[in-house]
């Protein structure tokens, strides 16, 4: 379909700033540019959110912990978030009103990660980070006060990379996740598929900033083909926890997202994917703006809720 009207005009909106030079954009500029959230909504209003950190072999990790507003006593489950943002940029604040309105709506307790940023720790340093911090939570229950047994994960863009990472290696390591929720994820850092010249330039994230983010991502010569880097590379996806995938249909990224999504359906994993008409990348965060981002995480809300067993309020 054409897209979105709300779409159009904040793209008009955008058109007339300069375009970025990315042969000489450094990740500071970039993390300076898009750090403010200027203009979008808090999200859904919640009980409370605590500051943790989350220790791991290479440090400690800044958290942010999102308990929703909840009827009885009973002990609510747990959702991990990874946000977006390249592997270069974002990080607790960017993302709140996304995950404030995910724990709301889905009645789960959400602990978002800040993992390491490239350039300063390339790949597999944000992996890295998502593996140990899924594994700390899971052990941690009693601590973070939410209900022990089954978990989910979550992440949007680079986060929906770190989201299926930690999903796959979670799958023989006794850490029990029920779901994973990816909004339209990176899943192949080594293969640009179609949509990156169908959907390349003029949709907000472009094929050539995707180009920077990796090469911000990765060193010279990693194996972006490795499954810590490229989920979809992974050769076998059999018993890797159910999934909820949400792609756009004008991003470069939906191809990969959407052939993920088609190889967890046939290794047999219980799969929802939907194609978000008319929009782009990064759209459930723009609440505010976009009518769409309300209505994507009321989706996505009511997939994690299914998945984690809450039952309705």
């Amino acid at each position: 379909m054409a897209l979105d009207p709300q779409a159009q005009a904040m793209l008009a909106a955008c058109a007339g700033m300069p375009a970025l030079d990315f042969a000489q954009l450094t990740a500071p500029a970039y993390r300076a540019m898009i750090a403010t959230g200027a203009g979008l909504t808090p999200g859904d209003q919640i009980a409370a959110e605590e500051d943790l950190v989350v220790p791991t072999a290479n440090g400690s990790l800044a958290a942010r912990l999102y308990r929703p507003a909840a009827e009885g006593a009973e002990l609510l489950p747990l959702t991990v978030f990874f946000h977006g943002g390249g592997f270069v940029a974002c990080g607790l604040d960017t993302h709140a009103n996304l995950c404030r309105c995910l724990a709301q709506r889905a009645q789960t307790v959400v602990l978002s990660v800040d993992y390491r940023l490239a350039p300063e720790a390339r790949f597999p340093a944000a992996a890295q980070d998502a593996c140990e911090a899924v594994r700390w939570a899971a052990a941690n229950s009693g601590d973070l006060r939410v209900r022990p047994g089954p978990l989910a994960v979550a992440g949007d863009s680079a986060g929906g990379n770190l989201a299926a990472v930690a999903a796959q290696q979670s799958r023989d390591s006794g850490v029990n996740i029920a779901h994973q929720l990816l909004l339209y994820p990176v899943v192949d850092c080594a293969t640009e598929h179609p949509s990156y010249e169908s959907m390349g330039d003029g949709y907000l994230l472009t094929a050539e900033m995707m180009r920077w983010f990796k090469n911000q991502y990765f060193a010279e010569g990693a194996d972006r083909a490795h499954p810590l880097a490229s989920p979809l590379a992974a050769a076998d996806l059999t018993g890797v926890a159910s999934a909820t995938l949400i792609s756009a249909e004008y991003d470069p990224l939906r191809d990969e997202a959407e052939h993920y999504a088609a190889r967890l359906a046939q290794a047999g994993v219980p799969t929802t994917h939907l194609r978000w008409p008319g929009q782009m990348h990064g759209f459930a965060s723009l609440l505010g703006v976009l009518d769409a981002a309300d209505r994507a995480l009321t989706f996505a809300a009511r997939s994690l809720r299914h998945a984690l067993h809450i039952p309705a309020i």
